[in-house]
C-alpha cells in the first residue's frame, strides 16, 4: 500500500474515533447531568434539550427497534468495507472525509442502541441517570435509547387561522432534536450530494 493510501486509512480511522469520542462524551454528560426533557437555554435559538428515542435520526421513529439497529450495523460494516476498497483504488480526500463522517455517526448511535440499556438506569425526573452494573440497566442488548440534545428553534410563528390544514397551528423551524452523531451523518451526506454527486452516479 502506498504512503498516500496509508495516510488516508489513518485519517479515516482518526476521524472515526474523534466523532465517536466527542459524540459519546456529550451523550454521557447529558445523560448523567440532566433529567429527561430538561431544557437549558444557551441562546434564544439554541437549547440543550435532553430527549431519548429508538434510534432514527432527529428523533424520528419509523421502524422496529431491533430491525433498525441490525440495519445500522450491516450498513456500517458494508460502508467500512467499501471505504477500504476505495482507498486501495484511489479516492479523493474529501470523499473519504464524507464517508468517514457518515460511518462514524451511524456507529455513534449504534453504541447507544446496543449498550445504553445495559449500563444506565432510567429514573423519572428530576433524578438523573447513573451507571449501573453491566446488564442491570433499563433495557436489554440492542434495545437502548439514543440520547439527543441539540435543539435549534431558529424561528417560530402561528399560521393565520384562515389557512387550510395548518391554520392556527404553531410552527417552529428547526424543530427536530438531534445529537452530534446525527450532525456528522447529515454533514457527510450533504457534502456527498453537493460535491461528489457525479462520482455517486458513476458508481451506481
Amino acid at each position: 500500500m502506498s504512503k498516500r493510501k496509508k495516510s488516508q486509512l489513518y485519517v479515516a480511522l482518526l476521524l472515526f474515533l474523534c466523532v465517536i469520542v466527542i459524540d459519546q462524551a456529550i451523550k454521557v454528560a447529558v445523560k448523567t447531568g440532566m433529567y429527561l426533557h430538561q431544557s437549558i437555554r444557551v441562546t434564544d435559538w439554541f437549547y440543550l434539550l435532553f430527549t431519548e428515542n429508538n434510534g432514527m435520526a432527529f428523533g424520528w421513529e419509523l421502524f422496529d427497534k431491533l430491525l433498525l439497529t441490525s440495519f445500522r450495523i450491516v450498513f456500517v460494516a458494508l460502508i467500512a468495507v467499501y471505504m477500504v476498497r476505495a482507498i486501495r483504488r484511489g479516492i479523493p480526500w474529501g470523499y473519504l472525509v464524507c464517508l468517514s463522517l457518515i460511518v462514524a455517526g451511524a456507529a455513534g448511535n449504534i453504541i447507544d442502541c446496543v449498550f445504553y440499556g445495559l449500563i444506565f438506569n432510567n429514573p423519572p425526573a428530576p433524578m438523573v441517570a447513573e451507571f449501573v452494573p453491566f446488564g442491570s440497566g433499563y433495557g436489554t442488548l440492542f434495545h437502548g435509547l439514543v440520547v439527543d440534545m441539540f435543539y435549534f428553534p431558529l424561528v417560530e410563528w402561528n399560521w393565520p387561522a384562515w389557512m387550510p390544514y395548518c391554520g392556527g397551528n404553531h410552527f417552529i423551524f428547526f424543530s427536530p432534536i438531534f445529537n452530534f452523531a446525527d450532525a456528522a451523518i447529515s454533514c457527510g451526506i450533504i457534502a456527498l450530494l453537493l460535491f461528489y454527486n457525479k462520482r455517486l452516479t458513476m458508481e451506481k
